[in-house]
C-alpha cells in the first residue's frame, strides 16, 4: 500500500462529512424559515370603519379576499360590497343592528404549501346608534334649539305638526340645529327626531326632543294643547321641563268627570292619561286638576295653572240616527254598506265622527205620509228628537231632547251590548178640520181612529208636530179660560202632554168631532184609554188641518 491513495480516501470523506453539515444547516434553516413563517405570517383582520361597515386589514402579501359572509344573528346573509379594502352593504340596515363578519382570504401559491391556502378572520359589528345627550332642554329666550347627539350622524329627520323633513351632512356632526329659536310662539315645543349615523342605515324609530323656557316654575307642554276639541279617545299627554317626581312627588294628575283610564309615566319627564272603554264623555267637558301649580309655555305670560280643561267633540247627526235605527227608536232601520264588523269601543267612537255608509229604508210600507215628510238624513228632526226623549225617558235621564254626553254614553253602551227597544213605534196624527179626528198608528197598522175634539178659535190647537213630554194616567188640570176666568179640572185621565200645556186626554163631552178644548185633544174615556198605552215619552204627536 501506498502513501497517496490513503491520502485521496481521507480527504473524500472529509468533503462529504462538510457537504452533509452544510446540508443539515440549510435544513435547519429551512425549518427554522417554516416555523417563523408559521408563528409570524400576517393573518387578515376585520376591523371597524368610521364610514362603511367594516374594513378588511392586512399587507398586500396576505393574501387576497376570497369570500365575504355577513350574517343576521338568525344566520340571514346580508349582501355587502368591498370596495377598496371596506365593507359596504349593498341595502340599508337597521341602527343598533348586530352583525358577524366573516373574511376568507386565499394565500399566494408560493407561501400556500407552507402557511396554509386559507385565512379567516371574525368580527361582530353592532351598526351605529346615535341617541339624544338631552331630551328635555330649558333655553333663555332666542336660544336656537339644538340637538345633540352621542355619536356623529349623517342625517336627522325631523317630524313636527304632521311634517316632515331631512337634514344631510356632508361630514358627520353630533350637534344640530333643528331651525327652531326659543321665542315667540315656539318659546315651547317639542320635535321627533330620528338620527342615522351612517348612510346606509335605516331611519331609526323617533325621539321626542322638548323645550321650554327657563322658568322658576316647572314648564309643561300639553297635548292636545287646552281649549281645543278632544277627542273621545285621545290621550292626554303632559311633558314637563323637569322630572315628573320632581315636580309632583308620587301624586298624579285627577280627571273630571271621572274617565276610565289610568296615568302613565312614559319616562321621567312626561305623564299620559290613556283613556280605556268609551273614554271621555262624548259632547261633555274634561278637566284636568294637576298637584302642583306648572306654567304653560304654550299661553300668553308668565302665570302657572293647575286646572286643564277640554271640550270634549260632538257626535255627528248622522250616527245618532244609525244608532236610534239600530236600537229600535225610530220608525226607520239603517242597514251598513259593508259587511258589519264586531263592534268594539274604538270603532264606535270613530265612528261617531266619520259614519260608516249606508242606508236608511222604512221598516213599514204603509208608513202614514205625515211621518214620511218629518225625515231628513243626516239632519237633525223631530223624528229624531222624539227617539232622543223616549231614549232618555228609558234610561232614566233628564228628558230634554238634548243628546248630551249621558245620551251618548248610554247609547253607545247599548249598542255595544247588542240591546234594543221591541215594543214597536207609534204615531199619532189629529185632523183639525171638522170633523176633528185622532188616529193612532203602531208598527205599521192602524190601531184607532175616533173622533176627538181640538181647541176653540180664542184657544186653537197649535199645528205642527211635538213629542209627547209627559206621560201620566190621572192628574188636575188647570189654566185660565178666554174671558180670563180661571178652571181646575181634577180627575183627569190618560192624559199625555205634547206642546206646552196641550196634551191628548179623556175628557166628558156630549160630542166629538168639533172644536171645544181650550187646546188639547179631547176623546171619549175608552178611545183615551186605547190611545195612552202606545203614547209614551217621545211619541210624536202631529196637528194638522
Amino acid at each position: 500500500m501506498t502513501i497517496e491513495p490513503v491520502r485521496r480516501r481521507r480527504r473524500r470523506r472529509h468533503g462529504l462529512r462538510t457537504a452533509l453539515g452544510v446540508a443539515g444547516l440549510i435544513l435547519a434553516a429551512c425549518a427554522l424559515a417554516a416555523g417563523a413563517a408559521l408563528l409570524w405570517w400576517p393573518d387578515p383582520r376585520v376591523e371597524p370603519d368610521s364610514e362603511a361597515l367594516a374594513h378588511l386589514a392586512g399587507p398586500g402579501f396576505a393574501g387576497d379576499v376570497s369570500s365575504v359572509v355577513v350574517r343576521r344573528p338568525d344566520g340571514r346573509r346580508v349582501p355587502v360590497a368591498v370596495r377598496h379594502g371596506r365593507l359596504w352593504p349593498e341595502k340599508r340596515l337597521r341602527v343598533g343592528e348586530e352583525l358577524t363578519v366573516e373574511l376568507t382570504m386565499r394565500r399566494p401559491g408560493w407561501a400556500g404549501w407552507l402557511v396554509g391556502r386559507t385565512a379567516t378572520a371574525t368580527l361582530v359589528v353592532r351598526t351605529p346608534e346615535a341617541r339624544l345627550r338631552g331630551r328635555w332642554l330649558e333655553l333663555d329666550s332666542g336660544d336656537s334649539v339644538v340637538a345633540r347627539f352621542d355619536t356623529p350622524v349623517r342625517a336627522v329627520v325631523l317630524r313636527a305638526h304632521g311634517q316632515a323633513r331631512t337634514l344631510r351632512f356632508a361630514r358627520a356632526r353630533t350637534a344640530v340645529d333643528v331651525g327652531v329659536a326659543a321665542t315667540g310662539k315656539d318659546r315651547a315645543g317639542s320635535v321627533s327626531v330620528s338620527p342615522v349615523p351612517r348612510t346606509w342605515e335605516q331611519t331609526p324609530p323617533p325621539t321626542r326632543l322638548s323645550w321650554f323656557p327657563a322658568r322658576p316654575v316647572a314648564q309643561a307642554v300639553v297635548e292636545p294643547a287646552t281649549g281645543v276639541e278632544l277627542a273621545p279617545d285621545r290621550p292626554i299627554t303632559l311633558t314637563f321641563s323637569r322630572p315628573v317626581r320632581t315636580v309632583f312627588g308620587t301624586s298624579l294628575p285627577t280627571i273630571t268627570p271621572s274617565t276610565p283610564g289610568r296615568w302613565h309615566r312614559l319616562d321621567t319627564h312626561t305623564l299620559s292619561f290613556e283613556p280605556r272603554g268609551l273614554g271621555y264623555p262624548l259632547s261633555g267637558h274634561v278637566a284636568v286638576r294637576l298637584p302642583e301649580r306648572v306654567g304653560l309655555p304654550q299661553t300668553a305670560g308668565h302665570s302657572s295653572i293647575r286646572m286643564l280643561e277640554w271640550d270634549v267633540r260632538h257626535g255627528t247627526v248622522l250616527r245618532l240616527e244609525q244608532l236610534l235605527a239600530q236600537a229600535g227608536y225610530l220608525p226607520l232601520e239603517w242597514s251598513p254598506a259593508a259587511d258589519p264588523v264586531t263592534p268594539n269601543a274604538h270603532r264606535e267612537l270613530a265612528a261617531t265622527a266619520d259614519p260608516p255608509a249606508g242606508r236608511f229604508h222604512w221598516r213599514y210600507d204603509n208608513t202614514p205620509h205625515e211621518l214620511h215628510a218629518l225625515w231628513k238624513t243626516g239632519e237633525w228632526n223631530q223624528i229624531v228628537r222624539g227617539a232622543v226623549m223616549m231614549f232618555e225617558h228609558e234610561h232614566q235621564l233628564d228628558v230634554d231632547g238634548f243628546v248630551g254626553p249621558k245620551v251618548w254614553g248610554a247609547l253607545l253602551a247599548d249598542t255595544l251590548a247588542g240591546r234594543k227597544k221591541t215594543d214597536g213605534y207609534s204615531y199619532v196624527y189629529v185632523h183639525r178640520n171638522v170633523p176633528q179626528s185622532l188616529t193612532l198608528w203602531h208598527d205599521g197598522r192602524t190601531i184607532l181612529s175616533s173622533p176627538g175634539n181640538t181647541g176653540v178659535p180664542a184657544a186653537p190647537t197649535q199645528l205642527g208636530t211635538f213629542p209627547v213630554f209627559e206621560h201620566i194616567p190621572v192628574g188636575t188640570m188647570s189654566g185660565t179660560n178666554p174671558d180670563g176666568t180661571h178652571y181646575n179640572d181634577p180627575g183627569i185621565r190618560w192624559i199625555s202632554y205634547f206642546n206646552r200645556g196641550d196634551a191628548i186626554h179623556a175628557f166628558p163631552r156630549a160630542s166629538f168631532g168639533t172644536p171645544q178644548s181650550l187646546g188639547c185633544v179631547e176623546l171619549p174615556l175608552a178611545a183615551a184609554a186605547t190611545v195612552w198605552p202606545y203614547t209614551p215619552i217621545g211619541t210624536l204627536v202631529t196637528v194638522e188641518n
